[in-house]
């Protein structure tokens, strides 16, 4: 397939261009930024450095003369854009026939109304609204080959989402309960732009908009449940952990609540169900999502945390996931190593022997 990238100097861009390069089925033909960027001209790999000698592609500025031009070569577009420039831009590729992957903001939500509240644009873009899938990859619709528009989901939906929809698709949740997601991310989900209130001189371990966060609606539109999200900037560079506290209906067991996840991700090689608490250090620079619960029959409370990193999982690799799944390839196709796993290692050498 023959893609672009537009939005290819910030962090989520960069990451989903290595990752690109890497995948066999990809040819990307022209990494992009906005029209008056100042990267305009610069190699991709002067902004990113570790990808000298790699992709050393100089950025073109997005322009109506640049769509005209190159939109009828593209297979797929990704935009690694803000959410007005992917509201205005997605309908015109998938009228000239590019598959659009929005990592922004721009078609996650259904309801038109909630953009000027927790976006603050009013959505003009209704048709494509309408037609747009969302991509949490794990929780495909079974229409998703059809989809012509992908929102791929937030960092912090995506790991409070996988914590939740093997309980709430099993309706194992209390009706009416109250869903409580406590969320940190690394200052990296802030984008690249120099900012003080994301400068690791002054980041703290701090709350931030608390009651009117633009993903509550998001992870109470796909888990099909009103939630409170309290979202935590922390000093770090990049990860995230979301743990979710929920009672569960009466009679719900702890087997219940195990064979909710485990039937849920059973096929799912990204997601890792892990036997103790997961910590970001385990999942950064990966495409893996590492969930635990805990389950109190006595209280009827379960807890569950999911650890990502938030610009892979969390952005580039779920949309490469999701281009997979549009082609007919694995999800995780491209992402993992090919290594054959060993589980029993004395059956490989001779007398139990390890080397």
């Amino acid at each position: 397939m023959k893609v672009a990238v537009i939005g290819a100097s910030g962090y989520v861009g960069a990451e989903l261009i290595g990752l690109l390069l890497q995948h066999d089925k990809v040819s990307v033909t022209h990494l992009v930024v906005s029209e008056n960027s100042t990267s305009t001209g610069l190699k991709f790999s002067e902004l990113h450095a570790r990808w000298q000698g790699i992709c050393d592609v100089p950025l073109q500025s997005f322009s109506q003369a640049w769509f005209d031009s190159s939109a009828a070569d593209l297979d797929a577009v990704f935009f690694a854009t803000p959410h007005e420039f992917s509201a205005e831009w997605a309908q015109q590729f998938v009228d000239a026939g590019v598959k659009v992957f929005d990592l922004s903001g721009g078609f996650r939500l259904k309801n038109p109304s909630d953009y000027p509240t927790f976006y603050g644009f009013q959505h003009q873009s209704l048709s494509a609204l309408a037609q747009a899938k969302y991509g949490l990859a794990e929780w495909l619709p079974s229409d998703f080959n059809d989809a012509h528009i992908v929102a791929v989901p937030g960092c912090y939906p995506t790991a409070s989402l996988l914590s939740l929809k093997p309980i709430t698709t099993a309706k194992l949740n209390l009706e009416n309960g109250l869903i409580v997601v406590n969320g940190i991310s690394g200052v990296s989900g802030a984008g690249r732009k120099a900012s003080l209130a994301t400068s690791f001189n002054e980041v703290s371990l701090k709350p931030y908009n608390i009651l009117q966060h633009r993903h509550q609606p998001e992870i109470s539109q796909e888990a099909d449940a009103q939630v409170i999200f309290n979202p935590h900037l922390a000093p770090y560079k990049r990860g995230l952990l979301a743990t979710v506290t929920l009672n569960l209906k009466q009679g719900v067991t702890t087997a219940d609540v195990d064979n909710a996840f485990h039937e849920s991700y059973q096929d799912a090689p990204l997601v890792r169900i892990k036997k103790a608490w997961p910590q970001i250090d385990d999942v950064a620079h990966t495409p893996f999502a590492d969930i635990h619960w805990q389950f109190d029959e006595s209280k009827q409370a379960l807890v569950v945390t999911t650890a990502i990193d938030n610009l892979l999982k969390g952005a580039a690799s779920q949309a490469v996931q999701c281009l997979n799944t549009t082609i007919g390839l694995p999800s995780h196709y491209g992402l993992l190593p090919h290594l054959t796993v060993v589980t029993n290692v004395s059956s490989q050498l001779p007398n139990g022997a390890i080397s």
